[in-house]
């Protein structure tokens, strides 16, 4: 498939970090999403019900990171993708979650995974 949902800049705060005073803050995230879907059905029918609901995705999202501290953006990355594929059957999935408060020289650090339902199971 070449079809593909983008999700690209959720800014979401989250409690995020290795270090105890980490623990304590809330710190951005910034995550980007690229979901392997088939539009042909959404676009020949004009329904949300043949669609990937991206509202839904990045409501879901922020749920989730909310629902726990969390040390590694790994972590967040691999709860990504292992939710969104089982609860929106999204066949492949491109996760990247960027950390900008991370190192201080830096603009971002970030991680990128590419999982697929296979994978996941």
């Amino acid at each position: 498939m070449n079809d593909f949902v983008s999700i690209e800049g959720l800014e979401v705060p989250a409690v995020i970090g290795i270090f105890d005073w980490e623990q304590t803050i809330q710190q951005p995230l910034v995550i980007d999403l690229e979901m392997a879907w088939d539009n042909q059905p959404a676009a020949q029918s004009g329904d949300i019900a043949d669609a990937l609901d991206y509202d839904a995705v990045q409501r879901s999202v922020v749920q989730w990171i909310n629902e726990k501290p969390w040390g590694l953006i790994e972590e967040v990355a691999e709860m990504l993708a292992a939710r969104i594929i089982d609860m929106y059957s999204v066949a492949t999935i491109k996760v990247r979650v960027a950390k900008p408060t991370a190192v201080k020289a830096a603009r971002t650090v970030a991680v990128k995974i590419v999982r697929t339902q296979t994978e996941t199971e």
